[in-house]
């Protein structure tokens, strides 16, 4: 079945956003203090395809060792996963583009992995600074990028992006084999 994978920084939402998308509150935990998912983990959605959540990178309070162990697993599902769909790349709205986030981007297009950025956090911000903030992000991929990934402004609270998530999800189920 395909997947369709979900990484960023730790703390980003991405638990939070599968709950949202599934409806089912608490399916992939969720928690204030970084670093809470430490393995892939795979949810059926419809016995159709999975919802994948991994690990957050970044400032999780966890060892070097278990930070580069979690690096290389994730690397690894990123590059051999066979029936992966595609990466759904959180990034928190509210922070300016940030070297973690924008080499993880640059990888999976050089790797040519697909994926969508999903701005998280759009409930904390004006409409006027989500613009804002999505010029920024728009400016500094155009450094690196000729045409510009796809993007989907989300709130797990609100249920922002939702439909354009799943719509993505549907459509792409139905071109690939």
């Amino acid at each position: 079945m395909p997947e369709y994978a979900f990484i960023g920084r730790s703390n980003v939402g991405k638990s939070s956003l599968i709950n949202m998308l599934t409806g089912i509150k608490g399916l992939a935990k969720t928690s204030g203090t970084p670093g809470k998912t430490q393995l892939i983990n795979h949810f059926t959605v419809n016995n159709q395809w999975y919802l994948v959540d991994l690990p957050g990178y970044g400032f999780a309070k966890v060892s070097q060792t278990l930070r580069s162990s979690w690096e290389g697993m994730i690397r690894n599902y990123l590059q051999r996963r066979s029936n992966l769909a595609n990466v759904f790349a959180l990034v928190d709205i509210r922070v300016p583009p940030m070297a973690s986030d924008m080499e993880l981007i640059n990888w999976m297009g050089e790797k040519k992995i697909p994926f969508t950025i999903i701005f998280t956090k759009t409930d904390k911000l004006t409409k006027k600074k989500i613009n804002d903030q999505v010029t920024v992000y728009k400016k500094k991929l155009l450094e690196s990028w000729h045409e510009l990934p796809l993007f989907i402004l989300t709130s797990a609270e609100n249920k922002t992006g939702k439909e354009e998530i799943l719509s993505l999800i549907e459509e792409t189920n139905r071109i690939i084999p």
